[in-house]
Parts: C-alpha cells; structure tokens; sequence
C-alpha cells in the first residue's frame, strides 16, 4: 500500500481510494454531516486555450468524433497530439 493510500478516509474506514469510491457509491454525506469539517486547500489547474474552427470544419470533425464515440476536443487533442509528436515536438 502507498503512501497517499493509507487510511485516507475516516468515516468510510477505507484504506484505498476504490474503497472510499465503493464506500460513497452506497451511502449519502447527509448521513455523516455531523462528522465532516470546512477545509481550504489549493486548486492549481493548467489554463486552456480556446481555438476557433470554421463552421463547416467542426461539422466534419463532430461527425468523426461522434463515429468514434468521442467528444469533438478529445479527438482534436488525440490529432494534433499525434501530428505534433510525428513532427518531433
């Protein structure tokens, strides 16, 4: 067991994050509210950039996507993720 793993969550008495989710799956905090406290901690979240397409484009790549059962940004980043490393970036 790692670290981070290790008695992670006291009301759930889990000691990983699979039991902490299995634990949360089939009770509700409003049964333990009286048992939790305020914390603040920090968010630091990569900024992302927006890029506009032509209307006609993003018709095509949204068909594509949605043939792949994909959203239309996830497909654009598998692309140009992958024309990027193919060009040597």
């Amino acid at each position: 067991m790692s670290e981070n793993e290790k008695q992670l969550s006291n009301i759930s008495k889990a000691a990983t994050l699979e039991e902490i989710g299995e634990f949360w799956d089939s009770y509700s905090l409003a049964d333990y509210w009286d048992q939790t406290y305020e914390v603040e901690f920090a968010v630091h979240a990569q900024r992302r950039r927006r890029v506009t397409l032509d209307p006609e484009v993003y018709a095509k790549l949204e068909g594509q996507a949605r043939s792949r059962g994909l959203l239309p940004e996830t497909l654009v980043n598998l692309w140009l993720a992958e024309r990027l490393q193919g060009a040597g970036s």
